[in-house]
């Protein structure tokens, strides 16, 4: 029996956001749509989800405010964007205690240096907005994945840009 996607009884926001970002594979869409990725197939060959996961995340998604969609392609709304440092934050934690290093490290574009885990830049002493950063691959990437994503990204790219593969 599948388990229900809502928190009924809990009066809490955390119950509320997990309802909209919790399933599996959901933040790393909300991830991908950060970097840049537009189109459902590059969703699909970046993430390797099944079609049918992927196009129900990106509705749930769509409804909640959190990607629009545009034509064929998605975008990060404000509501979106607003998510950026629970990712961030949850990256940093990962590549510091369960990977051999960050994956991507991520740049302020007006100085060039690296963020801090509070999305701040040391160097300028002040928060860094999605839209002022730049993604470079880190010392933790895997270098065999080359899907058009993964190539894409191998190259510094400015955060919410379309990626073209």
């Amino acid at each position: 029996m599948a388990l229900g996607k809502d928190y009924r009884g809990l009066d809490c926001s955390l119950s509320r956001s997990l309802e909209v970002v919790g399933e599996r594979w959901t933040l790393l869409i909300v991830r991908d749509a950060c970097y840049g990725v537009r189109r459902f197939s590059d969703f699909q060959a970046h993430l390797e989800i099944p079609r049918a996961v992927l196009s129900a995340r990106l509705t749930a998604l769509v409804d909640a405010g959190v990607l629009a969609k545009e034509g064929h392609e998605y975008a990060v709304t404000e509501v979106g964007r607003q998510l950026w440092p629970v990712i961030h934050l949850l990256l940093r934690w990962g590549a510091d205690n369960f990977a051999a290093g960050p994956c991507r490290v991520f740049r302020h574009v007006g100085c060039g240096e690296e963020i801090g885990p509070d999305g701040g830049c040391a160097a300028c002493g002040r928060d860094v907005s999605l839209e002022e950063l730049e993604i470079h691959p880190g010392p933790g990437l895997d270098p065999r994945r080359d899907d058009p994503v993964s190539r894409a990204l191998r190259e510094p790219h400015r955060m919410l840009e379309p990626i073209r593969p």
